[in-house]
């Protein structure tokens, strides 16, 4: 099953119209799971008030969050 599709349940915190986790260490560990899902590198990384998971999906960089208890690409920058 795909990571995509695993409910993420942690308070999150919004910043600029994007979802994003709102503590590290649950990011980190988000970022472990995605990082084997697409297998790369994936970094949680400080953006604004919360944490978004940074990384390359098909050579294109991306910033996940969250979207509806799932991850999701977002358009924050880091």
């Amino acid at each position: 099953m795909t990571i995509f599709a695993v409910p993420v349940f942690d308070a999150t915190v919004i910043f600029e119209g994007n979802e994003l986790f709102k503590g590290k260490g649950s990011a980190d560990q988000w970022a472990q799971r995605l990082a084997a899902e697409v297998g790369g590198e994936v970094v949680a990384r400080k953006i604004g008030t919360g944490w978004g998971l940074c990384g390359k999906s098909d050579g294109v960089d991306c910033v996940w969050g969250i979207y509806g208890q799932r991850l999701m690409r977002v358009s924050a920058t880091a």
